[in-house]
């Protein structure tokens, strides 16, 4: 299939995983990423911003070509406000995320949490029309506890001026858990008027081909967890092949160099720098050896920590 054919793949937001840093760091050494989206801003209370939300969206703060920045809502006003701060840090496009599964956002009718309430998500998404100047897509779940939840919402979704809609083939109650429900997505997909981009459980090339034949007609798909584990993934698929280990192992080392540089001049202290490289392997390389992977979360110096990496990657 030439690379023409291929579905834009676009990486999902995870708090605490894909900061800017992060994203900038990854466009620099993988390729085949479309867009790239920034973890959702919120209102704290008093209605305020946290600093740290406003400088991943800021423009300055982020390389890469393209960043939406994605916000999470339960009610109109505070839609307005934080596309209000969006539309002055100089982005032009918004995602609405209606698909975080967070019991304890979800229990406020943030994220998954709105789904089974169609009134106030029509009352939450009403308030677009109050921007002439950002073009908003959705990204969602089946529902919260029924998939009929996303299906009674579809002829909402369909009159409203959307870009996309990101669905994510699982219910909020599921979180990560639990297999993908194809084949609601494929009466969603049926359905849509919109251009519709899957997200969930795409973690290798082959799901990647399976997916694209089974919803020939979509117009992307998400990443999340499956670029985290595999940073190479949307390159492979543009390419048609895997990377060898060798080549995959030289661009991680690259990658996890270039940000244990970055965080190291902009953290404090080694404690904290070696919390956050820890993250990172969470999800990254999970075939690789359990005992090194074992040494690299279980390291309490930084010492310790980069000899455990250097020996997964064998630098």
């Amino acid at each position: 299939m030439d690379n023409e054919k291929k579905l834009p793949v676009h990486f999902a937001p995870l708090q605490g995983f894909t900061d800017a840093p992060y994203r900038n760091a990854h466009e620099t050494l993988f390729a085949g990423i479309a867009t790239y989206y920034a973890p959702f801003v919120r209102l704290e209370k008093g209605n305020t911003f946290r600093n740290k939300e406003v400088r991943e969206i800021t423009l300055a703060n982020n390389s890469v070509h393209h960043l939406i920045p994605q916000l999470i809502a339960s009610t109109p006003d505070e839609l307005e406000r934080i596309a209000t701060l969006f539309q002055e840090k100089g982005h032009t496009e918004a995602d609405i995320n209606m698909g975080c599964p967070f019991p304890m956002l979800a229990r406020r009718h943030k994220g998954s949490g709105i789904l089974p309430y169609p009134e106030e998500v029509e009352q939450l998404l009403q308030r677009i029309y109050h921007f002439h100047n950002i073009k908003f897509s959705v990204k969602m779940r089946l529902g919260w506890d029924n998939p009929q939840e996303c299906l009674a919402l579809l002829p909402l979704l369909n009159e409203l001026p959307l870009q996309h809609i990101t669905l994510h083939a699982r219910l909020g109650k599921q979180q990560y858990k639990g297999e993908t429900d194809w084949d609601t997505f494929e009466t969603f997909y049926r359905e849509c008027r919109h251009p519709l981009v899957y997200n969930g459980d795409i973690t290798t090339l082959d799901g990647l081909n399976k997916l694209t034949n089974r919803f020939p007609n979509l117009a992307g798909v998400m990443i999340g967890r499956g670029l985290l584990a595999n940073p190479a993934l949307a390159q492979e698929y543009l390419q048609g092949e895997t990377l060898s280990k060798q080549e995959l192992h030289e661009k991680i080392r690259a990658f996890h160099t270039s940000l244990l540089n970055f965080y190291e001049a902009h953290l404090e202290g080694k404690a904290q720098l070696l919390c956050k490289m820890k993250t990172l392997w969470e999800y990254l390389l999970p075939d690789m050896d359990r005992k090194i992977k074992k040494k690299i979360l279980k390291s309490t110096k930084i010492e310790t920590y980069r000899a455990a990496v250097g020996e997964g990657l064998k630098l």
